[in-house]
Order: structure tokens, then C-alpha cells, then sequence
């Protein structure tokens, strides 16, 4: 091994091994007699190398006995030293642990890089989030505001939601955004906006939503949510100007994500974006019920619906059509309100409200 300050993960060192000798991991599956999982989980860094699983690599690879042992064992050494010289605590450790699932998340976007343990990880995320620890997260006054849905039995991580709002800023940074925000734009561009309502590829309608979003000045994306960041919407105006507006899916049913982003565009015109303030659905706010009553009137018209409850005609799935298509609205519009109005039950015509499903590029 090489004689560097730096000393490289077991599993690079593996994967550059039988790149170069043009060997597949399925082949030293088969010479190692080991799965094609436990391969994959050594080159990436999730798993370290076991002495009995060294022994096999020495032999498949013809290898003198004990070289991959050794590389563990340097690592191992410079794991410890580096986590030692970095103050690295095992409370720390602990929260990032906590947060596997949205550094995975973070490795996808190619923010953070595998093929490294756990003291590097920290490292990276670290940086990341612009913070020296893990620790101080709770400590932080994040300057944005966002919609959450909070039930008694919801886990809030403060950790998890901090990573996700830095999130939702990495994603939108590399917008292009040319314009400065423009409120009457953006309640101009409404009924262009309630069109993407009908657009059946749902790939189609987020950059369709993106474009109008960036000829209002604003950055707009759809962003995964993760257990410990019940988000369902969130708006930001960053220190350089630049509005974020970022929506999950959580909870797929296509009425709530519009739902959710019309009660953020309500916030965005209600002026609402230099106050930092967190929307439950279980605390009621006149903020919030300003941006709710933003949002029901704007999916549908309320004189039209009250025409529609006093006619008592949405027990019908054909009824409700009929209704959706004169209010020019999808039908699972009207659905959806009615269940939150309780005037159907939430079991009535539930299959017919389309759900999103995240799916990776």
C-alpha cells in the first residue's frame, strides 16, 4: 500500500483491484463464495472486511495471506486517528447514524461520496450542512418556513429536517432563475399553474411547473421526504434574494401535493416570506388559515362548490364528474374537498384520486 496521509477504504481499494485485473463482481462472488450482495456492500463502505472474509480475497486474488486484513486494519487505525483529530464524539456518531437515510439521499445527488466509513461520512456532512458538529443542529434557528404534518404519533428528528431544508437549497440552486420574485406574476400565472392539474405525465407537469415558477422568480422542485421530516411544503427567500419554494409528495395522493402548493403560493402572496414560522396541521394560526383558504379557493371555486353541497348531488361518482368538468377541475379535486369537508366519508371513490410515486432519476 501506498505510503500516503490519506489511507483509501478497503472497498476502493477492492473495486480498483478487480477493475484492473477486469474481474465482475459476480466473479468474485463466485471465487470467494460470498454473495454478490456482501461484494457490493464492501465496495461501497457499508460493511468492513472480516478476518475469515480477508483470508477468501487473498486467495481469490492471489494475494499473499494477510494483505487484506492489513488493509483493514490501516484503515481501521485511520478511522480512529481521524476521528480522534476531528473531535468526532460518539454522540455524534449516534445522530449521523439517525440520518442514514437522507445521507444515502445525499449520495444519490452526488453531494456526498461513498466508498468511505463512517468518520469521512461525518466529514462530508459536516461541510454539507455548513456546521463544525452534528451536535449544534438543535441549536440553529433555520430562517425559512414550512407546512408539517403533525400527528401524535409523528417523530420529528431535528437532524433529519435540518439536512432536508439544506436540501431542498441544493436542489434549487442550480434553477435558472433570471427574474427577481414578482408576487403579481406569479397570481397571474395561476390559472397556467391549475392547468398542470390535467398533464397525465407527471414528469411533464414538474418542469412545466418549473418554468412558470422561474418566470416568477421563484426556484421551484419536488423533493424526497424522509421519517423524521414530516414536510409537506416549504418557501425560503435566501440571503442573495432567491425564493425557494420546494413540495413532497408525502402522503402521494395528487389532491394533497396540490393542495400543499397552492397553500405555499399562498404564502408567497401573502407576503408571508420574511417570517419564519412552521405550519401544523394541528395548531391552527390565522397565517395558516389564511394560506388554507388560499388554497380550497383557488383548486376550486367556492361559490360553485357551496352551489354544489346545497344541491347535495356528490354521492354519484357521475354527479361529481359531471360538477368537476362545468368547475374545470380534475374530479379528484372535488373528491378530495369533500372528504376533508367530511361530507363524503374518506373511504368514498378513494380509488379514484391518482397517487405520485417517487421515483430516482
Amino acid at each position: 500500500m501506498e505510503n500516503t496521509n490519506e489511507v483509501r477504504h478497503p472497498g476502493e481499494l477492492l473495486l480498483s483491484e478487480i477493475t484492473k485485473r477486469g474481474m465482475k463482481q459476480k466473479e468474485l462472488a463466485i471465487r470467494t463464495g460470498m454473495s454478490e450482495k456482501h461484494i457490493s456492500t464492501i465496495i461501497n463502505g457499508t460493511k468492513t472486511i472480516s478476518v475469515s472474509f480477508a483470508r477468501k480475497l487473498d486467495i481469490a486474488l492471489g494475494d499473499k495471506i494477510g494483505t487484506w486484513a492489513k488493509y483493514q486494519s490501516d484503515y481501521d487505525n485511520y478511522m480512529a486517528r481521524l476521528e480522534e483529530e476531528n473531535g468526532i464524539t460518539d454522540e455524534e456518531i449516534s445522530i449521523f447514524k439517525g440520518m442514514k437515510d437522507i445521507v444515502a439521499q445525499f449520495i444519490e445527488m452526488k453531494r456526498m461520496h461513498n466508498n468511505c466509513g463512517d468518520a469521512k461520512k461525518i466529514l462530508q456532512l459536516r461541510q454539507l450542512l455548513c456546521v463544525n458538529s452534528l451536535t449544534v443542529i438543535p441549536q440553529i434557528t433555520y430562517n425559512a418556513a414550512y407546512r408539517a404534518q403533525v400527528k401524535s404519533s409523528t417523530n420529528i428528528d431535528p437532524y433529519v429536517l435540518f439536512a432536508w431544508q439544506r436540501m431542498c437549497e441544493l436542489l434549487t440552486e442550480d434553477a435558472k432563475i433570471d427574474v427577481p420574485f414578482d408576487s403579481k406574476k406569479l397570481a397571474d400565472s395561476i390559472p397556467e399553474i391549475k392547468k398542470q392539474m390535467f398533464e397525465p405525465n407527471a414528469m411533464t407537469m414538474l418542469e412545466n411547473l418549473k418554468g412558470i415558477f422561474a418566470e416568477c422568480g421563484v426556484a421551484f422542485d419536488i423533493v424526497h421526504h424522509f421519517r423524521g421530516a414530516p414536510v409537506q411544503g416549504f418557501i425560503k427567500q435566501t440571503d442573495s434574494g432567491r425564493v425557494i419554494l420546494c413540495v413532497t409528495i408525502r402522503g402521494k395522493r395528487v389532491d394533497r401535493f396540490w393542495f400543499s402548493l397552492f397553500h405555499e403560493v399562498g404564502h408567497l402572496l401573502g407576503g408571508d416570506l420574511s417570517t419564519r414560522f412552521v405550519d401544523f396541521d394541528t395548531v391552527k394560526t390565522e397565517m395558516e388559515d389564511r394560506a388554507d383558504s388560499f388554497a380550497r379557493d383557488t383548486l376550486l371555486d367556492p361559490d360553485l362548490y357551496k352551489a354544489l353541497i346545497k344541491s347535495a348531488k356528490y354521492h354519484d361518482l357521475n354527479d361529481i364528474k359531471s360538477f368537476s368538468a362545468f368547475a374545470g377541475v380534475p374530479h379528484w379535486v372535488v373528491i378530495g374537498r369533500l372528504q376533508s369537508d367530511e361530507w363524503i366519508d374518506w373511504s368514498y371513490f378513494v380509488h379514484e384520486i391518482p397517487k405520485f410515486e417517487w421515483v430516482d432519476d
